[in-house]
């Protein structure tokens, strides 16, 4: 082989993790419940971006701890409650949801986050809308 191949193929080895770009990126959730007269948008963080996978030509060889992909998910995250207004009394007007503060590449976690693709569920409100920056 040649020198220039297996300088490439060491750099690549070596540094093929860095360019994965997974960061915390701003997202709007949207919060309704039936019995409150209003929406609440709320400003958060998420962990989102690209992570470097391997593609194994010899799935069949190999064991599936080995197939699986890194996601960009949540290192650190933190939890904060927002007050839905417009609530009668009878009902419980807090919305807890998770802020990411740092993410990496990693095996997903099914104790925290949805692992599988889902249907797109439409973000928007049906109510009137009043915002919430944390």
């Amino acid at each position: 082989m040649s020198p220039f191949f297996m300088m490439s193929l060491l750099f690549g080895l070596t540094f093929g993790q860095t360019a994965s770009v997974c960061a915390p990126s701003e997202y709007t959730i949207h919060v309704e419940k039936r019995e409150c007269a209003y929406c609440l948008a709320i400003n958060t963080t998420i962990c989102a971006g690209f992570c470097m996978t391997r593609d194994s030509n010899g799935k069949k060889l190999l064991l599936k701890s080995a197939l699986s992909q890194n996601v960009c998910t949540y290192k650190e995250m933190l939890y904060q409650t927002a007050l839905i207004p417009g609530c009668p009394h009878h009902t419980i007007p807090y919305y807890s949801y998770p802020v990411a503060v740092s993410c990496k590449c990693g095996k997903c976690n099914t104790d925290y986050s949805d692992c599988v693709h889902e249907k797109v569920r439409a973000n928007y409100c049906t109510k009137p809308q009043k915002l919430c920056n944390m």
